[in-house]
């Protein structure tokens, strides 16, 4: 899904580090080895049909790679 993050991510925390990630083998091969962390936040973001929405976010970060293969998660506003 293809999606516009509008604002900052707030509430972040962290979920998993190194081997706590079930993907890590394919972040390490597709991006490079670094300290995996996968992370959660919240963030208001713009939807393909162009509605915002405030929605939890996950991701996979490392320093020096970024953020990576960031996905809703769900919505945190009702509609």
């Amino acid at each position: 899904m293809k999606f516009e993050i509008i604002s900052d991510i707030t509430n972040i925390e962290t979920i998993a580090v190194g081997p706590g990630i079930r993907v890590l083998r394919y972040l390490r091969k597709t991006y490079g080895h670094g300290r995996w962390r996968k992370l959660k936040g919240a963030a208001a973001v713009r939807l393909p049909n162009g509605a915002l929405r405030n929605v939890e976010l996950h991701w996979y970060e490392a320093h020096g790679i970024g953020k990576r293969d960031i996905k809703i998660k769900r919505y945190l506003d009702e509609q």
